[in-house]
């Protein structure tokens, strides 16, 4: 008898999470706005500015710029092609060059580091997307102090680490996005499980925590199953697909994609399975590495921003940062052939809206 509630009492507990789930993991601690099941929702009030200030910075307004870019990662088509839509804009402003450099694996440490070297050899403006947004913010810190221009996009850190953030759609709006499509490929009461980079990825955690807000307002019997890791490598990020494919078998209906990386993976994955229709695939994507899958008719949909768009107001920000026509209680900023875009957040720089991109239109698209 003894054995047999000690075995009821540990299944209890093991399975007690299966249950109970408070928090989708992978999400972050801070307050959610989940956006209006339907209709369009008005954009925030920019807010009073809370980004930090170089210190001792020299006159730069029309003068020659040395900017890093120092993203994630390189060697990945994300960040490939923010950095061709940052050489695009510095061509047509002529006084800025432009240098990617960053680690080769989503690795926090490793970009500290470079951002500290930079520091050390001397530039005028750095560009970064973070891997984590504490850790990274004393090193921006330093940058600013340095009077060195900080300017964040993709994925943001405290925001007194820097002065501007280009933010490629707003985090509510993501969610909103991957929650409905979901729910119109998987129906209203699908499991799904989540492969996102790190659970202390600044955006995707951001994204995630705002997608279990939207979906308890407007999707409320979709069933989250769990979020895995995959460090923004393609390797591990089909392992992870393939691992839920085989641990929940017919439950599992549909895969969230956080990364550029881990959709076309857990699309792969899906394909090598033969679960073409049975299993969806929602997520963050290039158009160009999701054209295989959805032009097969495997998978209907990715969703993105223009990732060229991302970069290249990145750089037109920086200028206008450098220059002082970027200015704490602006409400638009003038980005080239972008037009005017939103101050929202208080300082951040809004690029616009994520978009669906299905058969009918992705072959428009070449990024």
């Amino acid at each position: 008898m003894k054995k047999l509630i000690t075995a009821l009492l540990g299944a209890s507990l093991l399975s007690a999470p299966a249950f109970a789930q408070s928090a989708w993991t992978g999400g972050d601690d801070q307050p959610t706005n989940p956006l209006a099941c339907t209709g369009e929702s008005p954009a925030p009030e920019p807010g009073e500015y809370n980004g930090g200030t170089p210190t001792g910075a020299p006159d730069r307004n029309g003068k020659d710029l040395k900017v890093v870019d120092i993203p994630k990662l390189v060697g990945v088509g994300y960040f490939a092609s923010t950095a061709s839509g940052m050489q695009e804009a510095a061509k047509e402003l002529g006084n800025i060059t432009v240098n990617t450099d960053g680690p080769t694996r989503a690795n926090i440490d490793e970009q500290i580091t470079f951002v500290d070297n930079y520091i050390t050899s001397g530039v005028d403006g750095i560009l970064f997307a973070a891997n984590d947004p504490v850790a990274i913010a004393p090193v921006l810190k330093k940058a600013l102090d340095a009077g060195i221009n900080v300017v964040g996009y993709d994925a943001d850190a405290e925001a007194d680490a820097r002065q501007w953030f280009v933010n490629q759609a707003l985090p509510n709006g993501v969610a909103k996005s991957m929650m409905d499509q979901l729910a119109s490929e998987i129906g209203e009461e699908g499991s799904f499980a989540i492969v996102t980079s790190t659970f202390t990825t600044p955006n995707q955690a951001r994204w995630i925590s705002e997608m279990q807000a939207y979906t308890e307002k407007c999707h409320p019997n979709l069933k989250f199953l769990e979020t895995v890791e995959a460090q923004e490598d393609n390797i591990l990020s089909f392992n992870q697909a393939q691992t839920l494919i085989n641990k929940y078998g017919d439950e599992l209906k549909g895969i969230l994609g956080m990364t550029s990386v881990a959709t076309p993976a857990a699309a792969e994955a899906v394909q090598q399975n033969g679960l073409c229709g049975k299993v969806s695939v929602v997520g963050l994507a290039l158009p160009n590495a999701m054209k295989p899958y959805i032009n097969s008719d495997c998978i209907q949909s990715t969703i993105l921003w223009n990732t060229v768009d991302l970069g290249y107001a990145a750089v037109e920000v920086m200028r206008q940062v450098a220059d002082g026509t970027l200015k704490p209680g602006d409400k638009t900023v003038k980005a080239g052939r972008l037009g005017e875009l939103p101050i929202v957040n208080q300082s951040q720089v809004l690029l616009g809206q994520p978009k669906v991109f299905t058969k009918a239109d992705i072959n428009d698209f070449d990024f």
